[in-house]
Parts: structure tokens; C-alpha cells; sequence
């Protein structure tokens, strides 16, 4: 099947998304609870100012043999222990972030078709189209929160907000996939 006979499920998936996420985001207001004030941001904010946007760590560690070391180590006793990012100063580009990840949407569903482009083929079962497109989407949409959670120590909640978007994305891809796949 050629690549070309799925752009329209890859474009209106990757949409669909976009606006559901909206939806989720804007309306429902559950991800709220992703984040938290810090008790001591009078404190920390003018500590970090002037910060380079990036990735830190406290207590900083570059190698296993520093990390044995008794004074190193009370330092992770002490704390605080933390992964903090850095963004660059100023009001958010919430233009740009929205177009980062429409990106985002179109990658998944490209990598989507590419994955059913070479599974299925035209005139399949629409409900077998579903299942193997809405995996796909849902494993691309989820498991970098559960990687989150894992390396980052973000919170469990954090995480099953993550997979619970997923989970819904996936559904959308799934679908949108199902209605526009071609026929036989």
C-alpha cells in the first residue's frame, strides 16, 4: 500500500489530537495537580535568576566514584534532592509550544501509518485497523510518562494523567485511522 493513501488519516489524527488535548488542557482543567508551588519560591526564584535555560540536578553528581563519598552522601540525606528545569525568562510562547507539539502529533501519526501501512493492508477489518493504530498511538502518546516517573521522579498522578491522556489520544488516532482507511 502506498505511503501517500494514508496522509489524510495522518493529518486529521494529528489534529483531532491537538484539539482533544485542548479540550482536556483548557476545559477539563485536570492537569492542574502537575504541578506545585514551591513554599520557598521567594527564596529559590532569585537563587536561580540568571540561571542558563537547562537541565540541573541537586545535589550535582558527575561520576559513580563521587557519589560513594561520605560528604556527597549527606548531602542526599540532607537535601533537598531535586531535578530542576530551567526555562528562558519571560512570558511563555504558548504559539510556539502549541506548534511543537502539532509536530509532535504529526510525528505519532506518521510513525502510526508506517507501522499499519506495513501490518495491514487495504480493505482490512476496520476494528483490526483500530486496535493496531490506537496501540501504536497510545504507546507513542503514554510511555514517556511512565519514563517521567521513573528517571525524573515525577509523581504517580503525574503519570497516570500521562497514560490517561495517552490512552485517550491513542482512541482518537485509532478511530480517525478506522473511518478514513481505504478500501480494498
Amino acid at each position: 500500500m502506498p505511503f501517500g493513501s494514508l496522509w489524510l488519516p495522518v493529518v486529521v489524527s494529528a489534529v483531532a489530537v491537538w484539539i482533544v488535548s485542548a479540550i482536556l488542557h483548557m476545559v477539563l482543567k485536570y492537569h492542574r495537580a502537575d504541578h506545585r508551588q514551591l513554599q520557598s519560591e521567594g527564596t529559590v526564584a532569585p537563587a536561580l535568576r540568571g540561571t542558563a535555560p537547562g537541565l540541573y540536578t541537586i545535589p550535582y553528581c558527575t561520576d559513580g566514584a563521587q557519589m560513594k563519598d561520605p560528604a556527597f552522601q549527606k548531602k542526599y540525606v540532607e537535601g533537598p534532592v531535586a531535578i530542576v528545569t530551567v526555562l528562558p525568562s519571560g512570558t511563555p510562547n504558548m504559539g510556539k509550544y502549541l506548534g511543537l507539539w502539532l509536530g509532535f502529533c504529526l510525528l505519532v501519526s506518521v510513525v502510526t501509518s508506517y507501522v499499519a501501512r506495513h501490518t495491514l493492508s487495504p480493505g482490512t477489518d476496520l476494528l483490526t485497523v483500530m486496535r493496531i493504530t490506537s496501540t501504536v498511538a497510545f504507546a507513542a502518546y503514554s510511555f514517556g510518562s511512565l519514563q517521567g516517573g521513573i528517571w525524573k521522579g515525577e509523581p504517580l498522578g503525574n503519570v497516570i494523567r500521562g497514560f490517561i491522556d495517552g490512552l485517550i489520544y491513542g482512541l482518537v488516532t485509532g478511530l480517525v485511522f478506522r473511518l478514513l482507511w481505504p478500501a480494498a
